[in-house]
């Protein structure tokens, strides 16, 4: 009798136990075991769907290598020589130090791939140099750090996309050259929002660099610039896999830190081991309950279910998509990324096959959408990341941070209902 009962008191003790604060992972794995007691099945199950998960998808590998070669850029002053070239291109447009704060986010992301490294890294030392002598007021320095950071996890490589390359069965390549275009628009839309809004505030112009200056600094920026060359390079011409390129990324950013800058000491390259294993723990963490939750979703047809609902209203591509919209703008304020991704993205994406949305185009817009819930309030966890690492009143930056809320949304419909923007690049290269 319980066993008809067993999924929604999984829901209810799965609300529960998040709400007292325990991690998303956690609260997946311990009210999935509790369904697959309930409902008179293995509790070995879950064990043989976390291994079957982890150990039999080479992609997965990928994110802690990625994550690994972000701390490395962040530890061994990479960083320092890609801010002072995008200083030479942009500083000297109106907002000077805000342009060179979305830039930086652009050329920061190819080789990171992640908001929140981008915020905690270079971003942070953006925003000390906005808010410096009251150039800048706080709330602006770190709402447009924070929304410049969105792009990070569009353009090449993406974590993002690793994961949702793990739940669509898509390929990593393909997602990765789809998300250019897009953060490119992402980048123009927040640089002429800057240039708008820096004339009406009055706010200052950087110094123009002396053109004899200029050379050593794009001869000192050459070697971090041409890490997303190389990845991407070496992912589209054969010569290595995603998952090879991320160990490429993180042996290259090594090379870089320790060897060409010898800005890495034992000390410091200790502290990134110990950072990356504390980041993969917790997402690895997630991952194993993303898929014990996944086999109960499966075992209770909840994607079949969400197609025949949507089958029945006669749903078109574009309300579909506007749906998705709204529903993973307001998941993004309170649910982890990763949790979304592969929890609730896979319930989505046979009703996206069966209207005939491409998959790729698909991710990119769930990837963007997820972006903007991170710097949305009232979670916002971006925001809480620049409050603690800078001492920016949370207040300040909520008050600055809608306008380019309300840009980021105006380039997101824009992505959604031009999907030659994602898949113009992919079917160029002959991937599509």
């Amino acid at each position: 009798m319980l066993a008809e009962y067993a999924f929604p008191i999984m829901l209810a003790i799965l609300l529960t136990i998040t709400v007292t604060g325990t991690p998303m992972g956690l609260a997946m794995i311990a009210s999935s075991v509790f369904y697959l007691a309930m409902s008179g099945r293995d509790v070995g199950l879950a064990a043989e769907s976390v291994l079957n998960g982890i150990f039999g998808n080479f992609v997965a590998l990928a994110v802690p290598l990625f994550i690994f070669a972000a701390n490395i850029m962040n530890a061994g002053q990479i960083s320092d020589r890609l801010l002072k070239f995008a200083l030479a291109l942009v500083g000297r447009f109106p907002g000077g130090l805000a342009q060179v704060n979305v830039l930086t986010s652009l050329i920061f992301s190819g080789m990171s791939g992640s908001a929140v490294s981008d915020v905690a890294g270079v971003g942070k030392v953006l925003t000390d140099m906005m808010t410096d002598k009251g150039r800048y007021p706080p709330g602006f320095a770190g709402a447009i750090t924070a929304a410049s950071s969105v792009v990070g996890p569009i353009f090449p490589p993406s974590i993002p996309l690793v994961f949702y390359a793990l739940v669509s069965s898509t390929s990593v390549g393909v997602l990765f050259l789809a998300g250019v275009i897009p953060a490119m628009l992402i980048v123009a839309a927040l640089g002429i929002t800057v240039m708008i809004v820096s004339r009406r505030r009055g706010f200052p112009v950087e110094p123009a660099i002396a053109l004899r200056a200029f050379p050593l600094i794009v001869l000192r920026a050459i070697p971090p610039l041409l890490m997303p060359v190389i990845l991407l390079g070496g992912i589209y011409s054969g010569a290595f896999t995603p998952t090879e390129a991320a160990a490429v990324a993180a042996a290259y950013a090594l090379l870089l830190s320790v060897i060409a800058y010898r800005a890495l000491g034992w000390r410091a390259f200790y502290g990134v081991v110990l950072e990356s294993a504390r980041t993969t723990a917790v997402i690895t963490i997630i991952l194993c309950g993303a898929y014990i939750f996944n086999y109960v979703v499966s075992v209770e047809r909840l994607p079949e279910a969400m197609l025949a609902l949507f089958n029945s209203y006669q749903m078109e591509p574009w309300m579909f998509l506007l749906m998705v919209n709204l529903l993973f703008l307001v998941l993004g304020c309170f649910i982890d990324v990763s949790t979304i991704l592969l929890v609730v993205v896979p319930l989505f994406i046979p009703t996206a096959l069966l209207l005939g949305i491409d998959l790729n185009h698909f991710g990119i817009v769930v990837v963007v959408n997820l972006m903007i819930g991170l710097i949305t309030p009232p979670y916002g966890i971006l925001l809480f990341i620049l409050k603690a690492t800078n001492g920016i009143p949370l207040n300040a930056m909520i008050r600055e941070i809608w306008l380019f809320i309300a840009v980021l949304i105006a380039a997101l419909l824009v992505i959604t209902y031009f999907p030659a923007l994602s898949l113009w690049l992919p079917k160029v290269a002959g991937l599509l």
